[in-house]
């Protein structure tokens, strides 16, 4: 029976299928690159604001401690979004006629609130608690970055799952005493390894297996 396909039929065959496997590959590759880039998950983007507010001035500048604006951080899922009356405290004093902060006075004046635009934004299937967390003696900064640092808010994380449940195998690594949950500046101590161990105990965190099952953050 004369040969129907060329000798090199098989060569450029095995070349194709691994051409195909190598293409399969990168395609996933690039996807997941995508999916985590900031592109899709707005890490490290700017928010436009009604007002441009900075983190960096009132944290770090004026020594403004995180639960003077957002008052429910302990005692509920929601950190708490400030009314206007809160940045007139201040600023009925402070910069009080300045045009920058006209839409704080009139928001004040009309008794209309400020749009702010959320930054940490997470999916409606995501149950995320803050109170337990500040219980537990995870960091503000843990979670949103230095925002003393930050003179326009941004997402510091990419807040996908993966990086959630890295926290959740090892809660050890993330967390610090519950008297420097809101120091922006806290380090763990080099000469103390074991303190994380040790505030997973004191501080009954679950086990690894509890916090990473699947209902633990999706109800």
């Amino acid at each position: 029976m004369p040969q129907i396909f060329h000798r090199s039929a098989n060569t450029i065959a095995r070349v194709s299928i691994f051409g195909a496997l190598f293409f399969i590959a990168a395609l996933l590759w690039l996807t997941a690159a995508v999916n985590r880039s900031p592109w899709v998950t707005q890490a490290q983007v700017a928010r436009e604001q009604p007002i441009q507010f900075s983190h960096e001035r009132h944290v770090a500048g004026n020594g403004i401690d995180c639960r003077y604006c957002h008052t429910s951080v302990e005692t509920s899922s929601f950190a708490g979004i400030p009314p206007t009356k809160t940045c007139m405290n201040c600023h009925s004093q402070i910069w009080a006629t300045a045009p920058i902060l006209e839409p704080v006075r009139a928001s004040f004046r009309d008794n209309t609130p400020l749009h702010w635009t959320r930054v940490h934004d997470l999916p409606d299937f995501v149950y995320f608690n803050h109170s337990i967390h500040v219980r537990k003696g995870v960091g503000c900064a843990t979670c949103h970055g230095r925002v003393d640092k930050m003179p326009l808010m941004y997402q510091e994380a990419n807040l996908q799952m993966n990086w959630c449940v890295n926290c959740h195998r090892d809660p050890a690594q993330y967390v610090r005493p519950r008297e420097e949950v809101y120091n922006m500046a806290w380090e763990r101590p080099a000469n103390d390894p074991d303190l994380g161990k040790r505030l997973v105990q004191e501080y009954k965190i679950a086990s690894a297996e509890q916090l990473t099952s699947c209902s633990t953050c999706h109800r």
